[in-house]
């Protein structure tokens, strides 16, 4: 890489909590092993693939945690995935908070004070996000409530992850702002959606011109012809809200004649076996 700053974030001091027998270091990536207590056996390929491309582009954002083992090594205790990933983009050695406490609720509490930091960008705001969905069982509900944000902000930054890597770096640099990268977000054609990033950056687009490029790639759409607006029971609405708050995802309830279905969104297998955890939390 780069004279990038190793992907680590400018606000990452505060991490660190004070007292909690944690310290920061750079560790090689091999002298790192799993926990082989994880209760995860599977990995989903594709998304760790995608998160390669990404730290290979951009850095690690976010650090593993991990503890020290009796043979000089180290036992990963969260972010399995990162490491995974980041050794699959040939990193030598990788940001990891070293534990010697159980003090998890402290780990907990410093990223959320680093969120409310001003100067992170917008992918090391959502890579912290996405470790506290991860790491720490949080749902998007419950980070919104302690960062002081809503639920649906918590859930649009983190679709920033969802972005190719090239267009990732492009928002890492300041190329792009994250008003552009949400835009993007509209385009399902990855290749596309590189082309207009790039155009943009070249050509100095607005966020709104971007928006423009992205409806004249999908087509007009013809108006819906008009229809009786369909009254859902406030039961089922207040239940739906429920279930997505503690899922952390988007829950549809279709409910008609006393009988429905319930659709459960997720965005990868991880995210899947994630929502499958949440069930059995109890």
């Amino acid at each position: 890489m780069s004279g990038r700053r190793g992907g680590l974030g400018r606000g990452l001091e505060a991490l660190i909590p004070t007292g909690s027998g944690s310290a920061l270091l750079q560790i090689p990536v091999d002298r790192i092993r799993p926990n082989p207590h994880q209760p995860r056996s599977r990995f989903d390929e594709e998304s760790i693939a995608a998160l390669a491309e990404s730290i290979a582009e951009i850095g690690l954002l976010q650090p593993v945690v991990v503890k020290e083992a009796e043979d000089g090594g180290y036992v990963l205790v969260a972010g399995e995935r990162r490491w995974r990933a980041a050794r699959r983009a040939g990193l030598a050695e990788i940001p990891a908070l070293v534990r010697s406490g159980d003090d998890r609720a402290a780990l907990t509490e410093a990223l959320v004070e680093n969120l409310q930091r001003e100067d992170l960008s917008p992918l090391e705001e959502a890579a912290a996000y996405r470790q506290l969905l991860d790491d720490f069982g949080m749902t998007h509900e419950e980070i919104g409530a302690r960062v002081g944000k809503s639920r649906s902000s918590i859930t649009n930054t983190l679709r920033l992850l969802q972005l190719p890597a090239v267009i990732q770096g492009m928002v890492d640099r300041g190329e792009l702002s994250a008003g552009h990268a949400k835009a993007l977000l509209g385009l399902d054609d990855h290749r596309y959606a590189e082309h207009v990033a790039r155009r943009a950056v070249a050509e100095g687009w607005s966020v709104r011109q971007v928006e423009e490029a992205v409806r004249a790639r999908k087509g007009k759409v013809a108006p819906p012809r008009a229809k009786v607006k369909e009254v859902r029971p406030v039961e089922i609405i207040e239940l739906e809200q429920r279930l997505s708050d503690r899922l952390g995802t988007r829950v549809r309830i279709d409910y008609r004649n006393r009988k429905g279905k319930v659709e459960i969104s997720f965005g990868s297998l991880d995210d899947l076996e994630r929502i499958y955890r949440r069930f059995f939390a109890e």
